[in-house]
């Protein structure tokens, strides 16, 4: 369930880049901030009191406030909620753990295996059926202890200019019941282009995760660990990839974003291009940022696959710090997940839910970012397994002390869309790469 390596996140404001600080960076930026652990700001609750550590901007932790507040009223105990600046998030929790000065109540972006075996078990949160949590998306080790649950989750998803594809006369599905597949998104999004005179076909985020979803919806399992933990890819990665590839032509898709960064959010704002493939966190900056046509989230293609790549916006954690404070901290963790006190947290962050079945009312004045939420709303319930298995993965990887600190997935294939190898042999490297990192046993 860890994120390691980038992804945009809504709670870094629009554009931000969150990422994951390598365990061996963690442990060196310790020395500087173990004096902040010990501030008064840590653990060392009790049944009416607890500290609760998240690290979002200002005013995106409005749903926090909220449900904090309401605790209080309903039950007398204090949560003190601490809002710590990102940078430098990890290596505080890391060396609170140091310090034995952990918070009762987390949401972190990663597990570190300095404090993983101080974790509260959430098996009874997770599995209580009304709350209805996706359990693909949860972190567990392998003696099957639920570590953490999302806080919210993010997923990949297409955006469409609906202006081109109107002017076309081009139709899109609008249901995740009766999407499309690949090949045919691909030859809409074409005959789109030469219709209307469009730049480009397609952008796609120059992002592992981005091309995961692709692949996994394509039939295949991307670059997968077997159980001695050795990765390969199967015959339907490679066609996807290979597939992938072949669409940077610089006609359906730009080269210039895989082989030198260039913006593929910006291209699809220009108006010049006729869909992105990118993710939920778009939402919020495209309901205010683009005027100049209308844009629609439109249901993943499916080849033959439902799937999408999931993960956590963060994770929540509950620590043992003393018997009182595990408690009560176990117990507020249980009503956060209660649907009705979930739904509000929702709401009022702009989250897409981890749990299914609810109906929550987002604040967005947008009627295309209404009807994107609603969207992913009903496709996550639909994704196959496969959509967690990073997640998992990741957090697999966490526990044994090993991080994929350099996915190599970008640079490689960059090298392909260049001709500068081919697409087998940069999922070779890639392979490599991850055998390298994250392969083998602990």
């Amino acid at each position: 369930m860890t994120s390691v390596g980038v992804r945009r996140s809504r709670r870094l404001g629009r554009g931000g880049i969150r990422r994951v600080v390598p365990l061996a960076a963690v442990a060196a930026a310790g020395a500087l901030l173990l004096s902040a652990c010990g501030s008064g700001s840590g653990s060392g609750g009790n049944s009416k009191s607890l500290t609760f550590w998240i690290s979002t901007v200002p005013g995106q932790d409005a749903g926090w406030k909220k449900l904090v507040a309401q605790y209080k009223n309903e039950t007398g105990v204090d949560v003190k909620l601490v809002n710590i600046p990102y940078d430098g998030y990890p290596a505080k929790l890391h060396n609170a753990a140091q310090a034995n000065a952990l918070p009762d109540v987390a949401d972190v972006p990663a597990l570190d295996p300095i404090w993983s075996n101080k974790l509260l078990d959430l098996s009874s949160v997770a599995n209580d059926k009304s709350n209805n949590i996706n359990g693909n998306f949860l972190a567990k080790d392998s003696s099957g202890k639920v570590l953490s649950i999302p806080s919210d989750v993010t997923a990949s998803g297409l955006y469409i200019n609906e202006t081109l594809f109107k002017k076309a006369g081009v139709s899109f599905p609008a249901s995740p019941q009766k999407t499309w597949t690949w090949t045919d998104f691909i030859k809409a999004a074409n005959t789109v282009r030469e219709k209307t005179g469009a730049k480009y076909s397609l952008t796609f985020d120059q992002s592992p995760s981005r091309l995961r979803a692709m692949v996994y919806e394509m039939g295949g399992q991307y670059v997968h660990a077997d159980s001695s933990g050795t990765f390969s890819v199967d015959a339907a990665t490679k066609k996807a990839v290979n597939y992938f590839v072949g669409l940077n032509d610089d006609k359906t898709m730009p080269k210039s974003v895989w082989t030198s960064g260039a913006d593929p959010s910006a291209m699809f704002q220009s108006g010049d291009v006729v869909a992105y493939w990118s993710g939920v966190w778009q939402v919020p900056a495209f309901a205010e940022s683009i005027k100049k046509f209308d844009w629609a989230s439109v249901p993943t293609p499916a080849e033959p696959v439902q799937a999408s790549d999931v993960n956590s916006g963060g994770m929540m954690v509950g620590f043992n710090n003393n018997g009182a404070a595990a408690t009560a901290a176990q117990k507020f963790l249980a009503w956060v997940y209660a649907p009705k006190q979930y739904t509000e947290l929702v709401e009022t962050s702009g989250f897409l839910p981890v749990e299914s079945g609810l109906n929550p009312k987002y604040p967005f004045t947008s009627e295309a970012a209404q009807a994107a939420f609603k969207l992913y709303n009903e496709e996550i319930p639909l994704y196959a397994p496969i959509s967690g298995y990073f997640n998992t993965a990741q957090t697999n990887w966490v526990l044994k002390g090993k991080s994929l600190t350099t996915d190599p997935t970008k640079t490689e294939l960059g090298k392909a869309i260049n001709g500068q190898q081919s697409a087998d042999k940069a999922l070779e490297n890639i392979v490599a790469g991850y055998n390298q990192q994250v392969g083998g046993g602990s």
